[in-house]
Parts: C-alpha cells; sequence; structure tokens
C-alpha cells in the first residue's frame, strides 16, 4: 500500500515503466528472427542502405570498432539525434555490442548477458519505430573473425566508412 502511494504520488509522464515493459516484450519477441551470424551479418552490411550502428560510448568506438560502423552512443539515442542519423525508420541497421566478441576485453569489456547493449539498443531502436533491424548474433574471438575492426589510431587497411572487408586474421589491440 506504501509503494503505490509512491507511485501515485511521484508521477513523471516522461517515464513509463509498465510501456517500456510492454514494449520489452513486443522486441523480444520480434528479434528472435532478426539475430544473424557473422557471415549474414558482414553479406548485409555491404549491401546499399545499411547502416552498422555501434551504440557504445564514444571511448570505446575509437578504441576499437567495426569498419563502417557508426557511433551512436545508448544515452545519446534520442528522437533528434535518431532523426539526424538515421532519419529513415525503413533504412536496414545492423547492431553489434561488448558481448559479441572475446579477446578484446579493453575495447568490448564483458556485461552480464541480461544487461548486454545489444538487448537494450534493439529495444530503444524498436521503440522509436525502426523495426529492419539485425542483431549480431553469436560471440566472435576477435582473432579469428571474418569481420575488419578499427581503431582512432588506424589498423592497417582501415579507412573511414564503408561496409566491413572480409580478412583471413584481423588486428586486435
Amino acid at each position: 500500500m506504501i509503494l503505490l502511494a509512491a507511485f501515485l504520488a511521484i508521477q513523471n509522464p516522461s517515464i513509463d515503466m509498465p510501456g517500456y515493459l510492454a514494449v520489452a516484450k513486443e522486441a523480444a519477441v520480434y528479434r528472435e528472427a532478426r539475430r544473424v551470424s557473422e557471415e549474414e551479418f558482414i553479406r548485409m552490411s555491404g549491401e546499399p542502405g545499411t547502416i552498422l550502428l555501434d551504440a557504445r560510448s564514444p571511448g570505446k568506438f575509437n578504441e576499437l570498432h567495426i569498419r563502417g560502423a557508426i557511433n551512436l552512443s545508448f544515452p545519446d539515442i534520442a528522437i533528434e539525434s535518431l532523426k539526424a542519423t538515421i532519419p529513415d525508420r525503413n533504412t536496414r541497421i545492423l547492431i553489434y555490442c561488448n558481448n559479441n566478441f572475446l579477446n578484446a576485453e579493453r575495447a568490448f569489456p564483458s556485461k552480464i548477458a541480461r544487461a548486454s547493449l545489444n538487448l537494450s539498443t534493439f529495444i530503444a531502436l524498436y521503440s522509436y519505430g525502426y523495426r529492419n533491424v539485425y542483431e549480431l548474433a553469436p560471440l566472435i574471438d576477435i582473432k579469428s573473425s571474418k569481420i575488419e575492426f578499427c581503431s582512432a589510431g588506424g589498423l592497417a587497411g582501415c579507412s573511414a566508412g564503408g561496409p566491413p572487408a572480409v580478412l583471413t586474421q584481423p588486428k586486435a589491440n
């Protein structure tokens, strides 16, 4: 009864926990068919009109990211930043996070599974009406990955923009 009274006394129309939980449940069902393999992720990323979205902090993004990815840090995902960065809600968006990669702990520090950035990013994009979102599904050893990675300091063969390229042995930091 005390919690109910506290809930009723402290209202904020800009925060909707029941709405969030409902959309999270809906997004979870939708997400299951949108998780892709490393090979499919590489193939899709090379297709025109596809955006690779990295929602990690700018610092972690600058340390190491997939070549061609754009950075929109999760705390910065908001109405205006999405309009500016991805104005068309039908754009294909590929997402990845810390929990997709092994052996690059500084750039991709592991989170507990239920706090994975892929989950919150997928739910946020879904909440804003983006439905053409795909998630890199597997946990990949960065030392044997076919995905090309870049850093602010630059890695061999790495340039700004463009889809990731397949490498026989990517360089890790």
